[in-house]
Protein backbone atom coordinates (compact mmCIF):
# COMPACT_ATOMS: atom_id res chain seq x y z
CA UNK A 1 0.00 0.00 0.00
CA UNK A 2 1.45 3.50 -0.68
CA UNK A 3 0.49 6.71 1.04
CA UNK A 4 -0.34 10.09 -0.07
CA UNK A 5 -0.54 13.66 1.86
CA UNK A 6 -4.66 14.59 3.00
CA UNK A 7 -4.83 16.94 0.08
CA UNK A 8 -2.60 19.74 1.49
CA UNK A 9 -2.46 18.74 4.66
CA UNK A 10 0.56 16.86 6.46
CA UNK A 11 -1.73 14.28 7.51
CA UNK A 12 -0.70 10.87 5.76
CA UNK A 13 -3.62 8.05 4.40
CA UNK A 14 -3.36 5.01 2.93
CA UNK A 15 -3.81 5.54 -1.38
CA UNK A 16 -7.39 3.67 -0.76
CA UNK A 17 -9.62 4.15 1.73
CA UNK A 18 -11.95 1.76 3.38
CA UNK A 19 -15.92 2.96 2.30
CA UNK A 20 -18.33 1.59 5.51
CA UNK A 21 -21.99 2.49 3.61
CA UNK A 22 -22.51 -1.42 3.49
CA UNK A 23 -22.10 -1.52 7.22
CA UNK A 24 -25.27 -2.09 9.02
CA UNK A 25 -26.48 -3.18 6.13
CA UNK A 26 -25.32 -5.07 3.28
CA UNK A 27 -22.53 -6.51 5.82
CA UNK A 28 -23.13 -7.36 9.75
CA UNK A 29 -21.23 -6.60 12.49
CA UNK A 30 -18.76 -9.47 11.82
CA UNK A 31 -18.31 -9.29 8.17
CA UNK A 32 -17.54 -5.75 8.88
CA UNK A 33 -15.05 -6.19 11.99
CA UNK A 34 -13.74 -9.01 9.34
CA UNK A 35 -13.61 -6.03 6.64
CA UNK A 36 -11.51 -3.50 8.72
CA UNK A 37 -9.17 -6.62 9.80
CA UNK A 38 -8.50 -7.10 6.36
CA UNK A 39 -7.89 -3.79 5.17
CA UNK A 40 -5.63 -3.09 8.24
CA UNK A 41 -3.49 -5.92 7.64
CA UNK A 42 -3.01 -4.85 3.79
CA UNK A 43 -1.33 -1.52 5.06
CA UNK A 44 -4.72 0.27 4.91
CA UNK A 45 -5.47 3.13 7.44
CA UNK A 46 -8.32 5.54 6.18
CA UNK A 47 -11.46 4.51 6.96
CA UNK A 48 -14.91 6.57 5.95
CA UNK A 49 -18.08 6.96 7.06
CA UNK A 50 -21.16 8.84 7.66
CA UNK A 51 -24.01 9.68 10.31
CA UNK A 52 -26.37 8.54 7.67
CA UNK A 53 -25.05 4.96 6.94
CA UNK A 54 -27.26 2.44 8.16
CA UNK A 55 -28.71 5.37 10.25
CA UNK A 56 -26.01 5.71 12.57
CA UNK A 57 -25.36 1.76 13.20
CA UNK A 58 -21.73 2.20 10.85
CA UNK A 59 -20.39 4.10 12.95
CA UNK A 60 -20.89 2.46 16.28
CA UNK A 61 -19.49 -0.78 14.34
CA UNK A 62 -16.37 1.58 14.13
CA UNK A 63 -16.86 2.32 17.15
CA UNK A 64 -16.86 -1.55 18.77
CA UNK A 65 -13.80 -2.26 16.11
CA UNK A 66 -12.04 0.44 17.65
CA UNK A 67 -12.30 -0.19 21.07
CA UNK A 68 -11.38 -3.63 20.87
CA UNK A 69 -7.93 -2.82 18.76
CA UNK A 70 -6.52 0.11 20.73
CA UNK A 71 -2.71 -0.22 18.79
CA UNK A 72 -4.58 -0.43 15.34
CA UNK A 73 -6.88 2.34 16.53
CA UNK A 74 -3.83 5.06 16.78
CA UNK A 75 -2.69 4.78 13.09
CA UNK A 76 -6.07 4.83 11.32
CA UNK A 77 -7.41 7.86 9.96
CA UNK A 78 -11.16 8.30 10.72
CA UNK A 79 -13.46 10.43 8.59
CA UNK A 80 -16.96 10.80 9.04
CA UNK A 81 -20.12 13.21 7.58
CA UNK A 82 -22.71 15.30 8.64
CA UNK A 83 -25.68 17.15 6.61
CA UNK A 84 -28.67 14.61 5.76
CA UNK A 85 -31.42 13.77 7.84
CA UNK A 86 -31.08 11.79 11.22
CA UNK A 87 -34.56 12.68 12.55
CA UNK A 88 -38.02 14.11 11.62
CA UNK A 89 -37.34 17.53 12.87
CA UNK A 90 -36.29 21.11 10.90
CA UNK A 91 -33.31 21.22 12.30
CA UNK A 92 -31.93 17.40 12.11
CA UNK A 93 -30.54 18.15 9.09
CA UNK A 94 -28.80 20.53 7.19
CA UNK A 95 -24.82 22.19 7.82
CA UNK A 96 -26.50 24.53 10.50
CA UNK A 97 -24.57 25.55 13.34
CA UNK A 98 -26.96 23.95 15.49
CA UNK A 99 -27.30 20.50 13.13
CA UNK A 100 -23.55 20.46 12.63
CA UNK A 101 -23.16 20.61 16.52
CA UNK A 102 -25.99 17.83 17.68
CA UNK A 103 -24.65 15.44 14.61
CA UNK A 104 -20.48 15.96 15.74
CA UNK A 105 -21.02 15.16 18.94
CA UNK A 106 -23.77 12.45 18.59
CA UNK A 107 -21.03 10.43 15.62
CA UNK A 108 -17.94 10.95 18.54
CA UNK A 109 -20.16 9.07 20.57
CA UNK A 110 -20.92 6.23 18.42
CA UNK A 111 -17.11 6.48 17.26
CA UNK A 112 -16.24 6.26 21.10
CA UNK A 113 -13.70 9.02 20.15
CA UNK A 114 -13.04 11.90 21.04
CA UNK A 115 -12.38 13.79 17.64
CA UNK A 116 -12.29 13.03 13.92
CA UNK A 117 -9.44 13.17 11.20
CA UNK A 118 -11.63 14.30 9.03
CA UNK A 119 -15.36 16.06 9.20
CA UNK A 120 -17.22 16.26 5.94
CA UNK A 121 -19.91 18.51 4.47
CA UNK A 122 -22.21 15.28 3.08
CA UNK A 123 -23.93 17.79 0.50
CA UNK A 124 -24.35 21.66 -0.22
CA UNK A 125 -27.26 23.12 1.91
CA UNK A 126 -29.00 26.10 0.02
CA UNK A 127 -30.85 27.30 3.42
CA UNK A 128 -27.24 27.91 5.69
CA UNK A 129 -24.77 30.71 4.54
CA UNK A 130 -21.60 28.99 3.83
CA UNK A 131 -19.62 31.44 6.56
CA UNK A 132 -21.97 29.87 9.21
CA UNK A 133 -21.25 26.67 7.87
CA UNK A 134 -17.22 27.28 7.91
CA UNK A 135 -17.16 28.91 11.68
CA UNK A 136 -18.72 25.95 13.17
CA UNK A 137 -16.11 23.67 11.59
CA UNK A 138 -12.98 26.24 11.84
CA UNK A 139 -14.49 26.36 16.36
CA UNK A 140 -14.46 22.64 16.02
CA UNK A 141 -10.73 22.71 14.53
CA UNK A 142 -9.87 24.56 17.66
CA UNK A 143 -11.83 23.03 19.71
CA UNK A 144 -9.99 19.72 18.95
CA UNK A 145 -12.74 18.05 17.91
CA UNK A 146 -12.22 17.32 14.17
CA UNK A 147 -8.53 17.62 12.49
CA UNK A 148 -9.49 18.65 9.16
CA UNK A 149 -12.40 19.20 7.00
CA UNK A 150 -13.43 18.83 3.52
CA UNK A 151 -16.69 18.30 1.45
CA UNK A 152 -18.79 15.44 -0.79
CA UNK A 153 -20.96 16.57 -3.64
CA UNK A 154 -20.06 19.49 -4.10
CA UNK A 155 -19.97 21.32 -7.85
CA UNK A 156 -16.94 23.36 -8.63
CA UNK A 157 -18.87 27.14 -7.99
CA UNK A 158 -19.90 25.22 -4.25
CA UNK A 159 -15.98 24.27 -3.66
CA UNK A 160 -14.60 27.92 -5.02
CA UNK A 161 -16.78 29.85 -2.86
CA UNK A 162 -16.51 28.00 0.84
CA UNK A 163 -12.28 27.62 -0.28
CA UNK A 164 -12.42 32.05 -0.69
CA UNK A 165 -15.02 32.35 1.54
CA UNK A 166 -12.94 30.44 4.45
CA UNK A 167 -9.63 32.44 2.97
CA UNK A 168 -11.17 35.75 3.39
CA UNK A 169 -12.76 35.35 7.09
CA UNK A 170 -9.45 33.65 8.26
CA UNK A 171 -10.49 30.61 8.60
CA UNK A 172 -8.86 26.99 8.59
CA UNK A 173 -9.00 26.05 4.52
CA UNK A 174 -10.94 22.76 4.01
CA UNK A 175 -8.50 19.73 2.50
CA UNK A 176 -10.71 17.41 0.66
CA UNK A 177 -13.62 16.90 -1.75
CA UNK A 178 -15.21 13.20 -1.74
CA UNK A 179 -17.21 13.12 -5.22
CA UNK A 180 -18.43 10.59 -8.02
CA UNK A 181 -15.57 9.71 -10.42
CA UNK A 182 -15.04 6.45 -11.87
CA UNK A 183 -13.75 5.51 -15.77
CA UNK A 184 -17.36 5.93 -16.40
CA UNK A 185 -18.32 9.02 -14.32
CA UNK A 186 -16.08 11.89 -15.82
CA UNK A 187 -17.88 14.90 -15.77
CA UNK A 188 -16.64 16.05 -12.72
CA UNK A 189 -13.57 16.81 -14.60
CA UNK A 190 -15.42 19.96 -16.32
CA UNK A 191 -15.55 22.21 -13.52
CA UNK A 192 -14.82 20.13 -10.04
CA UNK A 193 -11.77 18.99 -10.66
CA UNK A 194 -9.90 22.30 -12.15
CA UNK A 195 -11.63 24.04 -8.75
CA UNK A 196 -10.07 21.34 -6.84
CA UNK A 197 -6.33 21.32 -8.17
CA UNK A 198 -6.38 25.45 -8.06
CA UNK A 199 -7.10 25.10 -4.05
CA UNK A 200 -5.22 22.31 -3.50
CA UNK A 201 -7.98 20.08 -2.96
CA UNK A 202 -7.32 15.92 -2.16
CA UNK A 203 -10.04 14.43 -4.11
CA UNK A 204 -11.31 10.85 -2.52
CA UNK A 205 -13.59 9.14 -4.76
CA UNK A 206 -16.88 7.33 -4.30
CA UNK A 207 -18.26 4.64 -6.80
CA UNK A 208 -14.94 3.79 -8.07
CA UNK A 209 -16.61 1.15 -10.03
CA UNK A 210 -19.52 2.70 -11.54
CA UNK A 211 -22.23 0.99 -9.59
CA UNK A 212 -20.65 -2.20 -10.44
CA UNK A 213 -19.87 -2.05 -14.23
CA UNK A 214 -16.45 -1.89 -14.61
CA UNK A 215 -16.12 -5.11 -11.95
CA UNK A 216 -17.04 -6.50 -15.86
CA UNK A 217 -20.03 -8.34 -14.10
CA UNK A 218 -22.41 -6.91 -16.67
CA UNK A 219 -22.28 -8.47 -20.47
CA UNK A 220 -23.81 -6.52 -23.42
CA UNK A 221 -27.88 -6.93 -23.88
CA UNK A 222 -27.98 -9.16 -20.59
CA UNK A 223 -30.05 -8.16 -17.96
CA UNK A 224 -28.84 -8.40 -14.46
CA UNK A 225 -30.03 -10.68 -12.22
CA UNK A 226 -29.21 -12.07 -9.11
CA UNK A 227 -26.57 -10.78 -6.59
CA UNK A 228 -25.56 -7.47 -7.70
CA UNK A 229 -26.61 -3.78 -7.43
CA UNK A 230 -29.07 -3.94 -10.65
CA UNK A 231 -30.24 -7.31 -10.19
CA UNK A 232 -31.23 -7.02 -6.40
CA UNK A 233 -33.55 -3.72 -7.49
CA UNK A 234 -35.29 -4.88 -10.67
CA UNK A 235 -37.93 -1.91 -10.66
CA UNK A 236 -34.67 0.90 -10.54
CA UNK A 237 -32.11 -1.51 -11.58
CA UNK A 238 -32.83 -2.03 -15.17
CA UNK A 239 -34.15 1.40 -15.94
CA UNK A 240 -30.15 2.05 -15.13
CA UNK A 241 -28.99 -1.00 -16.99
CA UNK A 242 -30.72 -0.15 -20.16
CA UNK A 243 -29.47 2.97 -20.10
CA UNK A 244 -26.00 2.97 -19.73
CA UNK A 245 -26.13 -0.81 -21.74
CA UNK A 246 -27.36 1.53 -24.63
CA UNK A 247 -24.67 3.87 -24.73
CA UNK A 248 -21.57 2.98 -27.12
CA UNK A 249 -19.10 4.61 -24.22
CA UNK A 250 -19.87 2.29 -21.65
CA UNK A 251 -18.90 -0.99 -23.98
CA UNK A 252 -15.67 1.00 -25.12
CA UNK A 253 -14.54 1.36 -21.75
CA UNK A 254 -15.26 -1.82 -20.71
CA UNK A 255 -13.31 -3.58 -23.60
CA UNK A 256 -10.51 -1.30 -23.19
CA UNK A 257 -10.56 -2.17 -19.25
CA UNK A 258 -10.31 -6.22 -19.36
CA UNK A 259 -7.64 -5.63 -22.60
CA UNK A 260 -5.43 -4.29 -20.15
CA UNK A 261 -6.30 -6.21 -17.45
CA UNK A 262 -5.43 -9.47 -19.35
CA UNK A 263 -2.12 -7.69 -20.26
CA UNK A 264 -1.22 -7.47 -16.67
CA UNK A 265 -2.52 -10.25 -15.00
CA UNK A 266 -5.14 -8.23 -13.57
CA UNK A 267 -8.99 -7.63 -12.68
CA UNK A 268 -11.16 -5.34 -14.54
CA UNK A 269 -11.49 -3.83 -11.13
CA UNK A 270 -7.81 -3.44 -10.29
CA UNK A 271 -7.55 -1.56 -13.59
CA UNK A 272 -10.23 0.96 -12.94
CA UNK A 273 -9.62 1.50 -9.52
CA UNK A 274 -5.33 2.02 -10.79
CA UNK A 275 -6.76 4.33 -13.32
CA UNK A 276 -8.04 6.75 -10.37
CA UNK A 277 -5.39 6.47 -8.61
CA UNK A 278 -3.17 7.68 -11.34
CA UNK A 279 -4.93 10.92 -11.96
CA UNK A 280 -3.14 13.99 -10.27
CA UNK A 281 -5.97 15.48 -8.33
CA UNK A 282 -6.96 11.94 -6.70
CA UNK A 283 -5.73 11.39 -2.90
CA UNK A 284 -7.29 8.24 -1.91
CA UNK A 285 -9.72 5.81 -3.41
CA UNK A 286 -12.83 4.85 -1.54
CA UNK A 287 -13.70 1.12 -1.73
CA UNK A 288 -17.44 -0.16 -0.90
CA UNK A 289 -17.05 -3.64 -0.18
CA UNK A 290 -19.59 -6.18 1.35
CA UNK A 291 -17.40 -9.23 1.55
CA UNK A 292 -13.54 -9.72 2.74
CA UNK A 293 -13.18 -11.31 -1.06
CA UNK A 294 -14.25 -8.48 -2.89
CA UNK A 295 -12.03 -6.16 -0.47
CA UNK A 296 -9.07 -8.22 -1.49
CA UNK A 297 -9.48 -8.07 -4.77
CA UNK A 298 -9.89 -4.03 -5.21
CA UNK A 299 -6.55 -3.73 -2.98
CA UNK A 300 -5.19 -5.36 -5.32
CA UNK A 301 -5.26 -1.83 -7.52
CA UNK A 302 -2.33 -0.69 -5.26
CA UNK A 303 0.69 -1.23 -6.62
CA UNK A 304 -0.54 -2.42 -10.23
CA UNK A 305 1.40 0.09 -11.77
CA UNK A 306 -0.12 1.10 -14.94
CA UNK A 307 1.98 2.48 -17.29
CA UNK A 308 1.71 5.77 -19.24
CA UNK A 309 0.18 4.30 -22.26
CA UNK A 310 -2.34 2.25 -20.37
CA UNK A 311 -3.44 5.70 -18.70
CA UNK A 312 -3.56 7.13 -22.08
CA UNK A 313 -5.83 4.07 -23.50
CA UNK A 314 -8.36 4.15 -20.88
CA UNK A 315 -8.13 7.87 -20.93
CA UNK A 316 -9.46 8.22 -24.36
CA UNK A 317 -12.37 5.40 -24.20
CA UNK A 318 -13.50 6.49 -21.59
CA UNK A 319 -13.27 10.48 -22.52
CA UNK A 320 -16.20 12.45 -21.43
CA UNK A 321 -18.77 13.69 -23.88
CA UNK A 322 -19.75 17.20 -24.25
CA UNK A 323 -21.42 19.63 -26.29
CA UNK A 324 -19.10 21.60 -28.19
CA UNK A 325 -19.55 24.56 -25.84
CA UNK A 326 -18.13 25.43 -23.67
CA UNK A 327 -16.83 21.97 -22.42
CA UNK A 328 -16.31 21.00 -26.15
CA UNK A 329 -13.19 20.99 -28.75
CA UNK A 330 -13.99 24.77 -29.04
CA UNK A 331 -14.53 26.13 -25.33
CA UNK A 332 -11.27 23.89 -24.30
CA UNK A 333 -9.89 26.08 -26.86
CA UNK A 334 -10.21 29.07 -25.64
CA UNK A 335 -9.63 28.51 -22.50
CA UNK A 336 -5.70 27.82 -23.52
CA UNK A 337 -3.17 29.53 -25.91
CA UNK A 338 -0.04 28.62 -27.56
CA UNK A 339 2.79 30.84 -25.25
CA UNK A 340 4.47 31.43 -28.89
CA UNK A 341 1.28 33.03 -30.16
CA UNK A 342 -0.83 32.82 -33.61
CA UNK A 343 -3.67 31.03 -34.21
Amino acid sequence: MDYRNLGSSGAVVSELTLGTMTFGAEADEATSHALLDTFVEHGGTFIDTADVYSSGVSETIIGHWLKAHPTEAEQVVIATKGRFPMGEGPNDLGLSRRHLRTALDASLTRLGVDHVDLYQMHAWDALTPIDETLRFLDDAVAAGKIGYYGFSNYLGWQLTKAVHRAQALGFVPPVTLQPQYSLLVRDIEHEVVPASADAGIGLLPWSPLGGGWLTGKYKRDEAPTGASRLGENPARGMEAWEARNADPRTWDVLDAVQSIATEHGATASQVAIAWLLAQPTVTSVILGARSVEQLVDNLGASGLGLSDDDVARLSAASAPQADDYPYGVAGAAQRNRKIEGGR
